[in-house]
């Protein structure tokens, strides 16, 4: 492995005083007068409570904004405190997470859950390092939610602000380094206000700095001309706001096959739970062998009970999970057991039809079950 160079990455042409107290000042003002006139109205920015501050900020973790709107509301409904989050079912949990994808979210907010219940009473630290050492939680979930939901000067890097200050200060690094890393802490440091300006505090500059980069200042096409902030990018004085941030260097693609059994006995469908560990980890699905692989195997090259027979092919279908590009090709299966009852001890069951809504399926259980050739099930 190459190392990375000792060097700063903001570009030898950029100004000498980007952040000069008065550059910084303006800078805050513009962004917050912005935000406050243009910000979308998304429903956890109508609360300052923590615990739903924390889960839409778990949720928003690799997942649309959009999908995370409906989730969020039904999932507080579901679980509206911290003490029903701790007392959680696996299995309703799940259920409630399931289409958002990266489980091991939802496990680690149940841990941290039951944590902050044991430790605080139910209610949300207030220090930092208190929430870091929550399950689950890292720089960026402790910075959002200490802010927002406290107004702490805590700061914040996510993929938005990111992009924004890699335009702002000429970053010419790439995403992910640990140069470009370290730079973009140190000016979220900097730049992240200890008091209020006018009637905004730091959560707003935080929330103004993501917003900036989820509507404006977008990875393809940035809307320069609408910036509030344009004027102090130093990306467009040089012209290359199209170029930075410079792209994070990402793993290749693993390509896997699968096979997939469909088996049904008028309204219930066979499915098999995961195991406790590893990817997708008590989640159920159905039975799957894989047929071939790149690399490390997510699932066995054998079905899990030698009675599991395939039948003729019902469809195929596309799926990802993180870098693995899978094709699937599901078969309608059959079950051949003794007096066909279900092995003992092990992880397969039938499931009757009104039951899935509400059970942890994974994403390419619920992509399958709802397919015309499946019957639409869920």
């Amino acid at each position: 492995m190459t190392a990375e160079p000792a060097q700063s990455p903001i570009r030898e042409q950029a100004t000498p005083d980007l952040l000069a107290t008065e550059r910084v000042e303006a800078l805050r003002l513009a962004l917050l007068t912005w935000y406050d006139a243009e910000a979308r109205d998304l429903p956890w920015r109508r609360t300052h409570d923590p615990y739903a501050i924390w889960i839409s900020e778990a949720m928003l973790q690799q997942t649309q904004v959009a999908t995370v709107e409906s989730y969020w509301t039904a999932f507080l409904e579901r679980f509206p405190t911290v003490a029903d989050l701790a007392a959680a079912d696996d299995d309703e949990l799940l259920a409630a997470w399931s289409g958002l994808g990266y489980y091991r979210r939802a496990r680690s907010l149940k841990a941290a859950a039951q944590v902050i219940l044991r430790e605080y009473g139910g209610r949300f630290p207030t220090h930092r390092h208190e929430v870091l050492a929550l399950p689950g939680i890292g720089r960026y979930t402790a910075g959002a939610v200490l802010s927002i939901a406290f107004d702490l000067p805590e700061p914040l890097v996510d993929g938005n602000v990111a992009r924004v200050f890699a335009r702002l200060f000429a970053l010419d690094a790439p995403l992910g380094s640990r140069l470009m890393e370290k730079a973009l802490w140190d000016l979220a440091g900097m730049l992240v206000p200890i008091d209020g300006i006018g009637p905004w505090g730091p959560g707003s500059w935080n929330q103004g700095l993501m917003e900036l980069g989820a509507v404006l200042c977008s990875p393809r096409e940035p809307r320069c001309l609408l910036c509030p902030v344009s004027s102090f990018c130093q990306a467009r004085l040089q012209g290359l706001e199209r170029e930075l941030p410079r792209p994070k260097v990402r793993p290749p693609s693993v390509e896997v096959e699968l096979e997939v059994l469909l088996v049904r006995d008028d309204d219930r469908v066979l499915l098999q739970r995961r195991p406790d560990e590893g990817r997708m980890a008590g989640l159920w699905e159905l039975p799957t062998r894989e047929l071939a692989s790149d690399a490390g195997r997510l699932w066995p090259t054998e079905y899990a009970h030698a009675g599991l027979q395939p039948h003729e092919e019902l469809g195929k279908l596309s799926h990802g999970i993180t870098v693995h590009r899978i094709k699937a090709r599901v078969r309608r299966g059959e079950l051949w057991t003794p007096g066909g009852a279900l092995p003992v001890g092990g992880d397969l069951a039938w499931i009757h039809r009104e039951q899935l809504a509400g059970l942890g399926l994974t994403g390419m259980a619920r992509k399958i079950l709802r397919r015309p050739f499946a019957g639409g099930w869920v």
